[in-house]
């Protein structure tokens, strides 16, 4: 499983466990990559390997049509725009590789081992250096035309927040205003170093999600939105986001709002549900 900091490298066999895995941080794609290379290997340890699942990062191309194929596309992660880490990291695998983004990972298996097991209408949040966002529905993954870009759902700027945004591409995305980067930049401290201003930034951080989850309900409403990543370990968070969402739905579209939905929750999976979907693509 593939995010902005670290990728983990693991085996295993499915059932929603994983047997062995190691931490590689990302840096530059080239000696990142080697070290990806490098672990499957001693992971593997000379076994045959039945398949490669892939949970990147995006934006990344998924489709199989498509020249560019497995290549990463306009991210802000500098130096990795149009490096193909499919093709890089399954060159010398002699098996079938699946590709996706790291929160479609998170939302299988968590649909299927984790928080979302008795719903059939799940969407993940991961809110960490970045926002991303992955929906099941009707017994599968969702895609459009490529994967969904939930980070960067437009919502409204709170009356008193005068930060502009982390977001490169959008001034008012939820990524750029909720992100864990833009709380560093927000507030001047890390999430887990804010102090006194962590109520303050709760409440805000809730705010914004509440805003960018009505916006996702909108287009595909879901009964259950598992929220994780660095800034979801926020005390209370998941609390007040569901409050928050009270107010910012006004109760419509009748489903979920009016029905007292969706449910806000962490996920049941802590931070393993990504690499535990890779083994499932």
């Amino acid at each position: 499983m593939w995010s902005l900091a670290t990728i983990v490298v693991a085996t295993g066999r499915g059932v929603g466990s994983f047997e062995r895995r190691v931490e590689v941080p990302t840096r530059v794609p080239a000696s990142t990559l080697n070290e990806v290379r490098s672990a499957i290997d001693v992971l593997t340890d000379g076994h045959p390997i039945a398949g490669l699942g892939i949970a990147s990062f995006g934006p990344i191309d998924l489709r199989t049509s498509s020249d560019t194929y497995g290549e990463l596309l306009s991210t802000p992660k500098t130096g990795w725009t149009g490096v193909n880490v499919v093709e890089e990291i399954s060159r010398d695998v002699e098996a079938p590789v699946g590709v996706d983004t790291d929160v479609n990972g998170a939302v299988l298996a968590e649909k299927h081992w984790g928080a979302g097991s008795h719903h059939d209408h799940v969407a993940y949040l991961t809110v960490g250096t970045g926002v991303g966002g992955g929906v099941w529905s009707n017994g599968r993954v969702l895609h459009g035309a490529n994967h969904p870009e939930i980070g960067h759902i437009r919502v409204p700027r709170h009356k008193d927040d005068h930060y502009m945004s982390s977001c490169p591409f959008h001034e008012d995305c939820l990524e750029g205003m909720a992100s864990g980067t833009a709380v560093r930049e927000r507030w001047g401290a890390r999430a887990e170093d804010l102090g006194h201003l962590t109520v303050s930034a709760t409440q805000l951080e809730a705010w914004y999600l509440a805003r960018g989850i009505e916006g996702l309900c909108a287009i595909i409403p879901v009964e259950l939105v598992i929220i994780g990543g660095g800034v979801s370990k926020f005390p209370g968070l998941h609390d007040e986001v569901a409050r928050a969402l009270e107010e910012a739905s006004g109760a419509y579209p009748p489903v979920p709002f009016a029905e007292g939905g969706p449910t806000i929750v962490a996920p049941g999976l802590g931070d393993d549900a990504g690499v535990i979907g890779a083994i499932e693509f």
